[in-house]
């Protein structure tokens, strides 16, 4: 079976509803049958990295709301978090663009360390309140997740990767894709957004099924 993620490491529900996916494949009996791909996707790729601007008034300004209302919805997306054992930190988030990160996961996937570099970005991002866009941090991460630093290096150096990340999005844009996190399932049952553990483990036996049952 195969699962495709298209995936912003810039969305806080992107990193909850992976571990409410995590959950659900925990659970799901035929999980060693299961590969998993992530795609990127950027929701804003025209953002600009500010070290200095704040979370809560960058979403107020965006969605032309009140900075109370910001910080609300940063309040309910926090607990959000925190019942799938996620502590988000807002008040240290940076605004980054974060098409650097993408490559970095584009050569991670491509040494099979797409996973742990996904959670790695997340992490540094929601929780650490690191500059996903800072090539510094971005190697860092890289050699942490077990990536060599001389690949990592190469990478944030030129272009590498970068055609990757257009070609995910290309793809999702075919697809229909507007909003992440999105997952596809054997190229016939999708699943959009955070949903809850029991969704998807539905969507993976439903899958299975019509797989032995097809053949497909």
């Amino acid at each position: 079976m195969k699962v495709d993620i298209w995936s912003d490491v810039n969305c806080p529900f992107c990193y909850i509803g992976k571990k409410k996916f995590e959950t659900a494949l925990a659970q799901f009996e035929h999980a060693d049958e299961v590969e998993v791909e992530w795609h990127s996707f950027e929701l804003d790729p025209h953002a600009v990295t500010n070290t200095e601007l704040n979370a809560a008034q960058f979403l107020a300004d965006k969605k032309g709301q009140t900075l109370e209302w910001a910080i609300q919805m940063q309040d309910h997306v926090k607990n959000a978090a925190a019942e799938v054992g996620l502590q988000f930190d807002f008040d240290k988030a940076i605004m980054a663009n974060s098409f650097k990160a993408h490559r970095l996961i584009q050569l991670a996937k491509s040494k099979g360390l797409a996973d742990e570099v996904e959670e790695a970005l997340f992490i540094a991002n929601f929780t650490d309140g690191k500059n996903i866009d800072d090539p510094a941090v971005l190697l860092e991460l890289g050699k942490e997740s077990g990536l060599q630093a001389d690949e990592v290096q190469e990478m944030l150096e030129g272009y590498v990767y970068g055609d990757d990340v257009r070609a995910d999005e290309e793809a999702a844009s075919k697809i229909g894709i507007s909003g992440v996190p999105f997952f596809i399932i054997n190229q016939k049952l999708a699943v959009s957004g955070a949903q809850a553990p029991e969704t998807f483990l539905g969507a993976l036996n439903q899958a299975y099924q019509t797989a032995a049952e097809t053949g497909s």
